[in-house]
């Protein structure tokens, strides 16, 4: 998969996804930008909250298990512009026993995003030079 940020202006810029999807990422205005869509650690927080319900919807699916309308909650803590803490919590229906609840505990940490944030994954960053 690849995916591609292009400066508009300021610091908005227009992220193409792979699949056809676009999407504007920007800062706050107090922050030098246009607020003209979400900042990059708003996206961490919501692929890390989509990413969790999926993964825990999907082996809920395997086991036969009705979810109904689950919510995944995820709030961050700063330290300055950085991220430092992002507190998860799975709104599960009452009718699940407490073996279930467990288990879907432990499933939403298998979630990729999560392993990304527990540094499961290596990122590395190069230059690309273009031809002239």
């Amino acid at each position: 998969m690849k995916v591609l940020a292009r400066r508009l202006e300021g610091m908005a810029h227009e992220v193409e996804l792979e699949g056809g999807h676009t999407l504007v990422v920007d800062e706050p205005r107090d922050r030098g930008g246009t607020d003209t869509g979400p900042r990059p650690t708003q996206l961490l927080a919501a692929s890390l909250a989509s990413c969790t319900a999926i993964t825990i919807e999907m082996y809920a699916d395997r086991k036969g298990w009705d979810l109904g309308q689950v919510e995944v909650d995820v709030e961050v803590e700063y330290d300055g512009l950085v991220p430092s803490t992002y507190a998860v919590a799975l709104k599960l229906p009452r009718e699940l026993s407490e073996e279930q609840r467990q288990r879907l505990l432990v499933i939403a940490t298998k979630c990729p995003v999560h392993k990304i944030l527990v540094g499961e994954a290596a990122v590395s960053v190069s230059e690309r030079v273009e031809a002239v």
